[in-house]
């Protein structure tokens, strides 16, 4: 009878186990037993791995031979802000040379990693007929050589994303190459690359003959792209375009955006040149505001002009009366980024900047809000509370303090973080990077009492002793990913703090209080479990006015789970040290 039952589930689980895509799901059923694991094992079409470090490739192509998509974190999220060095790692060629192995794989995915072009080559050669998505999402390492091979054999490529990516320029003939040979491409995103060797009739040539939904190119003067704009009936997603200096003014009169457009990014977008997108506003879902060249009184008369928003992105020179706008403007607004004021380019006024007015006016106006991620440059623990009475559908709230000269008499926040804990019950990213003194050791005790289901937490200047970290990692039952920045914390209380916590994965420090030896951090010491140090060091920066300035980068510590063992392709300066631990 029970071996009956067990086969019934067997095929009951066989049946159902394709609708199941939550990979938590998928990771639960494959520990019930070891029928369930193969099952999955050979259902599985989709596989993120969090760090290439992590596992192996062929450890990935053993289990998952069936997957359909794979997509490989690098870097850690601090490469993104300079704090790693370059050559840390995350060379993307031992995954690359796999890809011919998984005979179903049509769509690859890297993200802060290093590519090469022989990569590409590589990728072109063992995919070429079937790749439907390429994504090389803040990578670097490759030119426009590379992308060559992309755009003459993968002709059935629906998605082309390349954002932020580092490219060498060589030219624009990978651009001809995809024109001439792609009529599937719907995705063709080459924003924030700086190429600029591109020929806009290949553009034209896409737009007449590939069904494209999203079309973002670099800062390019959008009086280029009239024709573009015009080609594409099914375009949904425009972004990268730049209102500059035509050669013929005249020319904005003919611009007009598709009518199914409900996402616009432009750059370079003054004040008179906002009533050509009026005629849209009504449109918009997305608007990103971000490298607009707008004040705050631009912000508000643009936004009142889209009451559809759900995505907003923009810079703190929005502020208050800007967000004020939104929270009676946007009722349906589900995501707002606030990216770092505009100082460098004159824009910042006495209105441009964002303090807790504007984020209670939000809390209250916005109630459908599960993401929101902000610079400020003031702040009280009443609107944090604000935002956990009201915001019930938030997912991931971070929140940056901007450091001035000015006395924040609200400090700490221990209470605002608490209230907003307890109210925002779906949280599950969090980041609250303060200035020192704005979250005590009894604040960090509430982050672990009331983080029942956060998943990553982001840090800074967090604590003053170490009773505030070990008192955290009591809690967070459900915590994976931690990172810290400016912290006061010894080698041992993090140590202690990594082993109390007993689903983290991965953890990140800059700035805590290191030994010469790095023997505090042995009582981390765990089977599978690497550690590895970035010394601290100095590095000559340019200020943005041509000056150049020595900037101070502290000690760092990075650790993670890893079925790998420990990597072998560490810089030869020593930039990176493996900490080698005791046998376990």
């Amino acid at each position: 009878m029970a071996s009956f039952q067990r086969g019934m589930a067997d095929e009951i689980l066989g049946c159902l186990i394709a609708y199941i895509t939550d990979p938590r799901d998928r990771a639960a059923i494959s520990l019930v037993c070891r029928r369930w694991y193969e099952l999955d094992a050979l259902t599985r079409k989709h596989v993120t791995i969090a760090l290439c470090y992590t596992t192996t490739p062929e450890r990935l192509l053993n289990r998952f031979r069936n997957i359909e998509s794979l997509k490989i974190k690098g870097k850690p999220r601090a490469a993104m802000f300079n704090l790693i060095p370059e050559n840390w790692g995350a060379y993307a060629t031992p995954w690359v040379n796999i890809v011919e192995s998984f005979r179903r794989l049509n769509s690859l995915h890297f993200r802060r990693m290093i590519v090469s072009d022989s990569d590409l080559e590589t990728i072109a050669n063992a995919k070429g007929h079937v790749l439907e998505s390429l994504k090389l999402d803040k990578c670097s390492g490759f030119s426009t050589d590379g992308l060559l091979h992309i755009g003459r054999s993968c002709r059935n490529l629906r998605t082309l994303f390349m954002e932020e990516s580092s490219i060498a320029e060589i030219n624009g003939e990978w651009l001809h190459e995809l024109a001439v040979n792609n009529t599937v491409l719907e995705t063709l995103n080459f924003y924030m690359t700086y190429l600029d060797q591109i020929r806009f009739e290949d553009l034209e040539h896409i737009a007449k003959n590939c069904p494209l939904v999203s079309l973002k190119v670099t800062d390019c003067e959008i009086s280029n792209l009239i024709s573009i704009l015009q080609s594409t009936a099914t375009l949904e997603e425009f972004g990268g375009g730049s209102f500059r200096e035509p050669a013929d003014p005249e020319m904005y009169s003919l611009i007009s955006f598709p009518s199914r457009l409900c996402s616009l990014c432009i750059t370079y977008l003054g004040r008179n040149e906002m009533p050509l997108v009026f005629p849209a506003g009504h449109l918009l879902k997305k608007l990103d505001l971000v490298y607009a060249l707008l004040g705050t009184e631009e912000h508000c008369e643009l936004i009142r002009r889209c009451p559809n928003l759900e995505i907003l992105e923009a810079r703190t020179v929005i502020g208050d009366q800007g967000l004020e706008t939104v929270s009676i403007t946007c009722k349906k607004l589900r995501r707002l980024r606030i990216e770092p004021g505009a100082d460098e380019q004159g824009m910042e006024d006495e209105l441009g900047v964002i303090t807790q007015r504007g984020m209670i006016a939000l809390s209250t106006g916005c109630l459908k809000l599960e993401y929101i991620a902000f610079y400020t440059f003031d702040m009280t623990n009443k609107a944090l509370e604000s935002i956990g009475s009201n915001l019930k559908n938030l997912c991931d709230f971070r929140l940056v303090l901007l450091d001035r000269e000015e006395n924040i008499p609200d400090m700490p926040f221990d209470n605002g973080v608490r209230a907003l804990l307890i109210g925002c019950q779906k949280l599950r990213r969090f980041a609250f990077y303060v200035r020192p003194g704005g979250l005590t050791d009894v604040g960090l005790r509430y982050i672990g009492q009331f983080s029942e289901n956060v998943r990553w937490i982001l840090l800074g200047y967090a604590g003053l002793s170490d009773e505030g970290i070990i008192t955290f990692s009591k809690g967070c039952p459900k915590l994976q990913k931690l990172e810290m920045r400016g912290c006061c914390f010894s080698e041992r209380a993090l140590a202690q703090a990594a082993v109390q916590l007993r689903s983290l994965k991965y953890i990140w420090v800059q700035g805590y209080r290191p030994s010469s030896t790095g023997t505090g951090l042995q009582a981390m010491a765990r089977p599978f479990w690497n550690i590895e140090l970035i010394p601290a060091r100095r590095e000559l920066v340019d200020s943005g006015n041509g000056v150049m300035v020595t900037v101070e980068h502290p000690a760092h510590l990075l650790a993670y789970y890893s079925l790998a063992g420990q990597r072998t392709d560490f810089p030869e300066d020593n930039s990176v040290i493996p900490l080698a631990l005791p046998e376990v």
